[in-house]
């Protein structure tokens, strides 16, 4: 009697579990309103803009599920990256961000820069002249034109753009997802940088739906 009162409490167990796990994201909770909303690049397309932070630990363990759930973005989601800027000591890793997007290095480095971070401990992400010489090292670019580039006005209105964005998203820390300008999610309110991708998908779909139904303009 004793085994099957146990086996009992263990499926009942099991079953509220699978129905957790398979809950709709609850706003306020899992993700919210994002405090101002912001224009996406692309209004045909429900953008998904990743909020961070070379120097962030959790910014670069959210690598490995973020690219997994980028081969399979849908075709009508566009995908953007945008550095977060919540205070001046961050925006080395800004400029360089933007730095490398202008001279078409972001295929080529991005992942790289994180390993240096964070694996190699080979840059200081707050020391400028540091990641100049990173870029230029591999990137096989001239230093000087890597520098110009990264302090251009190009790039410094970019970064006022970046800072912008963050305080508009609401964010309190990185990375954080924000979903076609309206709504943002983060592992810290899903529960983890999976469960947050999960979010996005949830919106992403909501969104579409809502899209879908709304009519025509004449």
């Amino acid at each position: 009697m004793q085994k099957i009162f146990i086996s009992l409490m263990l499926l009942l167990s099991s079953v509220g579990f699978h129905s957790a796990a398979v809950a709709a994201p609850t706003m306020g909770q899992d993700f919210d309103a994002v405090a101002q909303t912001i224009p996406t690049s692309n209004a045909k397309k429900i953008e998904v803009m990743e909020i961070f932070w070379y120097g962030c630990g959790h910014c670069y363990k959210m690598e490995t599920p973020l690219h997994a759930w980028l081969k399979n973005k849908p075709a009508d989601v566009n995908f953007v990256r945008m550095p977060g800027l919540p205070n001046p000591s961050w925006a080395p890793m800004a400029k360089a961000y933007y730095t490398m997007e202008a001279l078409n290095l972001i295929d080529k480095l991005h992942t790289p820069l994180f390993d240096a971070i964070h694996k190699q401990k080979a840059v200081n992400p707050t020391n400028e002249k540091a990641v100049v010489d990173w870029i230029a090292n591999k990137g096989g670019v001239d230093r000087a034109k890597v520098e110009s580039t990264f302090n251009s006005f190009a790039v410094n209105t970019k970064i006022k753009r970046a800072a912008q964005v963050f305080r508009a998203s609401g964010a309190t820390g990185v990375p954080s997802l924000v979903i076609d300008g309206k709504f943002i999610t983060s592992g810290t309110m899903a529960g983890g940088n999976a469960n947050a991708l999960k979010v996005v998908d949830y919106i992403v779909n909501n969104v579409r739906k809502d899209k879908a139904n709304k009519p025509a303009k004449k």
